[in-house]
């Protein structure tokens, strides 16, 4: 059907009503159609050819309230509305789409109590929700955080499936420092979001931190079908299931996982307050004392380098490995390494027997299971008297296990582990100390700051 003419006089214009149905019902739900497919000439049409048919009808004035909102003519949309609100004034629909007009009219006050209005009506009904995630906004950008935060809550105990007002409560509690209630909250909308319009990595990772990893390994699972050789996609949906782990992170999946953000690397670790490597530099002051360039030292899962600087006072030689090509091209921006080696850790030490006084490894060994011949390569690599001094993420004193693959992709350990391991390298350990070693999900990240040394 061709659309109506918008040049059609009154008469023709109510023709042209009719042509849609016989009924009131069928003529508005055809302009409410064309509104919501967007169609804004055709629906403009279609509104004005139904009031012409029936004048104050309060549906019609309602709707096309909105699209004169969407059209950018405010005052119109007001009047319109507020024709409506007095035909029919226990609805809260028409409130609510008021409080947005005004809202877009600059008049802030004047929408909440909109808002309000709209919520007092529809009492506990779901019907409530889109006013209460208005309100929840509004309050928020006016920093009046407790009020939105308590809009929003009240939205999704409504309706726990509204995705919007999940992410309002996000924002809401950001603003207000509660970073892990926030990232929680943050990742109930995106697991809502359809997950066709968000990256999967994303989707993946608020599905894992609200604790759904059925969800997430289908996800992982369908994502595999598609790329079975992704190896990171593959150690992800190990950690995700908890079983059948590998004893190690593969080499590709190092490689890629650091490739794919060396160059943002930093910025995200300062957010993170991440503090290994200045633990592994006061950890070497106490086990070889002041500093003097008297040392060779290498750095094991060098990274970008962050604990180069550091380092550099105790290093006549500072040697640096790692398997990602992004990170040591960061790395060697920082001008403090003597020699960089691309190479997996164990097979970079036993390439180097007796060569280092000081070998460190800041959050490299997370990637590691089994630490056992990690640890008997560092001590091939040191000399006699040398010191090894490494960060793991930890597992509680009370652990069964001696590590475990966790649903970020890196093991944590038990302390017993780590001491096993160090005796059945012939390394004794200095100390084990626990440690935050960042925050993540605005929670502490537990682990070991280790110094052993090689008798």
């Amino acid at each position: 059907m061709s659309s109506p003419d918008k040049r059609l006089r009154p008469s023709g214009i109510a023709a042209a009503v009719a042509a849609q149905g016989p009924t009131l019902q069928e003529a508005l739900q055809a302009a409410i159609n064309a509104l919501r497919a967007e169609d804004l000439e055709r629906a403009d049409t279609l509104f004005e050819a139904l009031l012409a048919h029936w004048p104050e009808q309060p549906d019609a004035l309602h709707f096309l309230g909105v699209l004169r909102h969407t059209q950018g003519r405010r005052e119109e949309a007001v009047d319109l509305i507020q024709r409506a609100i007095v035909a029919m004034p226990g609805e809260p629909g028409p409130w609510n789409n008021l409080g947005n007009v005004l809202v877009g009219a600059q008049r802030f006050d004047e929408a909440v109590t909109a808002y309000e209005r709209s919520v007092a009506l529809a009492g506990d009904q779901a019907g409530a929700c889109d006013a209460l995630n208005n309100l929840g906004t509004i309050h928020r950008k006016q920093g009046r955080l407790d009020a939105s935060e308590a809009a929003c809550r009240r939205a999704v105990d409504l309706r726990p499936d509204f995705a919007d007002a999940w992410y309002n409560l996000s924002q809401a509690l950001m603003a207000q420092g509660r970073i892990h209630d926030a990232l929680v909250a943050n990742s109930k909308a995106v697991s809502l979001w359809p997950t066709h319009l968000q990256a999967r990595n994303q989707v993946l990772r608020a599905l894992l931190i609200l604790g759904e990893r059925d969800r997430a390994a289908q996800l992982y699972r369908e994502w595999l079908a598609e790329e079975p050789d992704n190896p990171v996609v593959q150690h992800q949906l190990a950690a995700c299931l908890g079983e059948d782990a590998p004893d190690r992170a593969s080499d590709a999946y190092v490689e890629q996982v650091f490739d794919s953000f060396a160059q943002s690397f930093d910025a995200k670790l300062e957010v993170l307050q991440y503090r290994a490597p200045e633990l592994v530099a006061q950890a070497v002051e106490r086990a070889a004392g002041a500093a003097q360039a008297t040392f060779d030292v290498v750095d094991l899962g060098c990274g970008t380098g962050l604990c180069g600087p550091l380092l550099k006072p105790w290093a006549r030689s500072l040697a640096g490995c790692d398997l990602s090509v992004g990170m040591l091209r960061q790395a060697r921006q920082r001008k403090v390494y003597d020699v960089l080696h691309k190479a997996e850790l164990v097979y970079y030490l036993d390439t180097q027997p007796e060569r280092f006084d000081i070998a460190v490894s800041a959050d490299t060994l997370c990637y590691f299971g089994d630490l056992t011949q990690a640890m008997r390569a560092a001590a091939r690599a040191l000399r006699r008297g040398g010191w090894l001094v490494y960060t793991v993420e930890a597992l509680p004193e009370d652990s069964p296990v001696p590590h475990r693959l966790q649903a970020n992709g890196r093991y944590a350990h038990a302390r017993e582990h780590v001491r096993t391991t160090l005796n059945d390298a012939s390394l004794q350990a200095r100390a084990i100390e626990p440690v935050t070693l960042r925050q993540e999900g605005g929670k502490p990240v537990p682990g070991w700051l280790v110094t052993a040394g090689k008798p």
